[in-house]
């Protein structure tokens, strides 16, 4: 099924200048490449009012609607008037609208900072929203909407694709990978139905296993400089590819391994530093708390 995308965006008078039109042809010149360049329409207008965003979703009936612009957080999103000022739309003015076309599209992306407020409203009606939880910087941005789109015209899922966007900007050297955050609908249906397997599905990590698996790769001397190049090859992590393999300290490269695993949901490299940890820590607290991570990846 062909998908259209409405990229909207809008830079008024008065506003800090992003590079907005950057934004739209890095997303264009992506999807022109991928496997599936055949299953997307991408359609963008600059400079919106908000009497624009209703006529073009009349119009133009997208599945995907992204949003690059600036956000204030409760007050909302900043469009434009007709005088080209800035004209700002609140979260709940925006999700009365996407109630209307919940049942046509499938996913918003809100590419402008402090933006969870209005993804948290839009998502009461549809499946998926992306929202920024503070300020993201201009190339941030950029990164992450170029490596979400990536994923999409690759065959992937929204949550696959959230989660390669923040990869993105990992990978470009930029700390603000965790800024963007994916909301569902609730009582969302499973996009994809998990294969039939005796096996439990593997859980997510919360904040609490990523502080204890930080904890204990320092303490472990693994995150020394000397045996971080080691402990990317057993992982099986190229460590060239890593922009934060030479930080200063051993607490900020562990955090920085340990935020990047999380970020691209590699839970065999998360397993195979559990493996590593069980050989130092063999009995004890820590021996339990690694067997309970490693139970809630579920890797054999």
């Amino acid at each position: 099924m062909i998908q259209t995308i409405l990229i909207l965006t809008a830079n008024p008078k008065g506003t800090s200048q992003l590079r907005l039109d950057q934004e739209a042809r890095d997303i264009e010149e992506g999807l022109q490449r991928a496997k599936q360049r055949d299953q997307f329409v991408l359609k963008s207008m600059f400079a919106v009012r908000p009497r624009d965003i209703q006529r073009a979703m009349l119009d133009i009936n997208p599945s995907i609607v992204h949003f690059s612009g600036h956000g204030t957080g409760d007050e909302g999103l900043v469009f434009e008037d007709e005088t080209g000022s800035a004209k700002l739309v609140d979260g709940e003015a925006l999700a009365g609208l996407f109630e209307l076309f919940a049942e046509q599209v499938e996913c918003v992306v809100l590419n402008g900072c402090y933006s969870e407020v209005q993804a948290s409203a839009i998502a009461q009606h549809v499946n998926y929203v992306i929202g920024m939880k503070k300020a993201i910087g201009d190339k941030a941005a950029i990164e992450f909407a170029v490596g979400f789109y990536d994923a999409l015209g690759a065959g992937r899922t929204v949550e696959f694709a959230h989660k390669l966007g923040c990869a993105a900007i990992r990978l470009a050297g930029i700390p603000e990978q965790l800024t963007p955050t994916l909301k569902k609908k609730p009582n969302i249906e499973i996009e994809e139905q998990p294969p039939v397997t005796n096996k439990p599905a593997p859980e997510e990590l919360n904040d609490s296993d990523r502080e204890i698996l930080t904890e204990l790769l320092i303490r472990s001397g693994r995150a020394e400089y000397s045996a971080r190049k080691a402990l990317c090859i057993k992982i099986g992590i190229e460590p060239n590819q890593l922009g934060f393999l030479r930080e200063s300290t051993d607490a900020d490269f562990a955090l920085e391994l340990i935020s990047y695993l999380h970020t691209t949901d590699d839970k065999q490299a998360i397993g195979k530093i559990c493996k590593q940890l069980e050989v130092v820590f063999k009995r004890g607290k820590y021996a339990v708390d690694l067997d309970s991570i490693t139970s809630k990846i579920n890797l054999s």
